[in-house]
Order: C-alpha cells, then structure tokens, then sequence
C-alpha cells in the first residue's frame, strides 16, 4: 500500500515541476532571437531545479557512472527511455544538446512553442523513409554545428524490466554520417514508472557506456551492439537491486546472450 507521505510529495514535485516549465519555457521564448547556445541555458536551468525539487520533495537522487566514457566532441546517444526522468536528467550529461520527437509535441501550447525554439528533430511517424531521411539529413547539420543528437531509440517509454524494439534512426544516422554513438542506460522506471504519479525514494543510477565506432559498420551492426550494451547493463542493475530480470531472460536477454 503507497504511503500518504509519498503521495504527498510526489504531488508537491509536480507542483515544483509545473511551475518550474512555466517560468524556463516562456523564457526560451523570448530568447529565440539569441544564439542557440543561449537558449539552453534556460534548458539547463529548469533540467538543475527539476532534479534538486525532485531530490528534496521525493528523496530521489541519481549518479552517473561511466562519465569517463563520454568524448569530448558531439556525438549520437542512445538513450533507454522507461520515465520522464531520463528527458530531464540527460540534459545534465551532454550540453548542448538536440533530441528527435514527434512532430505533434511542437502543437501543445506554451510547451510546445518551447521545444521548438531548442531546435529538436521533429519527425511524423506515419512518414516513414522521409522521417528517416530527415533524421539522418538534420542530424548530421545538428552535430556538425556543434550539438548532440539524443534519440531514444525505443521511441515510447517502456516499463521496467521490459524492453522495446529498437528502431533504426539513431544507428542509421550514425552509419550514414560516420559519427560514433554514445550508449546510456539506466533503471529510472523502478523509481519513477512511466506511468506512475509516485515516485519512490532512492538513488536513480544512470550508466554511460563506451564509444561505438560506426565507420565500416552497417547500421544494424551498429543499432545491435548498442541494444546489446544498453539492455545487458539494465539488466546489471535490477540484478544489483534484487529486482525481476525474467522478462530479459525469457526474451534472450542473458548477460552476453542479446540478440
């Protein structure tokens, strides 16, 4: 049974966190004329008092592992997606940064109007090869002006201790501009669910994971050998945490065993 205290301060984060979104977004508004680095300062504002609120009112914090493996120039990250969190957290790890979303998140109002002034790749799903194309023909301009592209290649959020298909973007980006890919993992599902209003008191690991070179692979090489690494270390810590790992073992997901 959840505890009132609990439901008391997870409804005290989303009345920070509303808040929070409703004093940066209008801000990244007025700073559209500027320069995009500016702007994400505003980003990285509201990403540092999301987290401090979230730690304060929920007790949960996080640690990077794995911070000596990111590369000092922009490149591809592939990120597993189970919460809101990640697309908070993330922000803090690689600056400046791009993400790929849907099209229709740009028509919400006031928050919509904000993420479109952060330059984000906005694909249509139902577009197929010409979402594709965009991702890999943007993408490439995103990194080549200095920025990261963040996909979650699973493209929905998924519950924890499952995983998603892995769609072909961000390894296909990678295959068609010759830029490495980052992998980052983490098991922020088990703490904050990605449809859950509670979230329970912890300490959210979140694992970066080395280079993956892309030059002389083909895409699928590329997209397999980060499953492989993200679902194998998500794998890691529901073990370390004593959670089910089931669902990766019935679906070929043994440590080394991905297909």
């Amino acid at each position: 049974m959840v505890s009132v205290a609990l439901v008391l301060r997870s409804a005290a984060f989303y009345v920070g966190l509303a808040v929070f979104t409703m004093t940066f977004v209008p801000m990244c508004l007025v700073l559209w004329p500027l320069p995009f680095r500016v702007r994400f300062i505003a980003v990285t504002g509201w990403s540092r008092c999301s987290l401090f609120w979230l730690r304060l009112t929920c007790n949960l914090g996080y640690r990077i592992e794995g911070a000596e493996n990111i590369p000092s120039t922009p490149t591809i990250v592939m990120c597993k997606h189970q919460s809101a969190w990640e697309t908070i957290s993330i922000i803090e790890l690689f600056k400046p940064q791009v993400w790929v979303l849907k099209r229709e998140l740009f028509k919400l109002p006031v928050l919509g109007w904000g993420l479109a002034t952060l330059r984000p790749i906005g694909i249509d799903r139902r577009a197929g090869a010409t979402s594709a194309k965009q991702v890999v023909t943007q993408g490439l301009e995103r990194l080549e002006s200095g920025c990261w592209v963040v996909i979650f290649p699973e493209g929905t959020r998924v519950a924890a201790g499952t995983r998603g298909r892995y769609h072909a973007g961000a390894a296909r980006l990678a295959w068609s501009t010759g830029y490495p890919v980052v992998p980052v993992a983490h098991n922020a599902g088990d703490y904050w669910p990605r449809k859950g209003f509670i979230k329970r008191p912890g300490i959210i690991r979140i694992v970066v994971g080395p280079v993956i070179e892309s030059a002389g692979k083909r895409s699928k090489q590329i997209s397999r050998e980060a499953e492989q690494w993200i679902e194998k270390t998500v794998v890691g810590l529901r073990a370390d945490d004593g959670l089910d790992t089931s669902y990766y073992e019935s679906a070929g997901a043994k440590t080394g065993n991905l297909p």
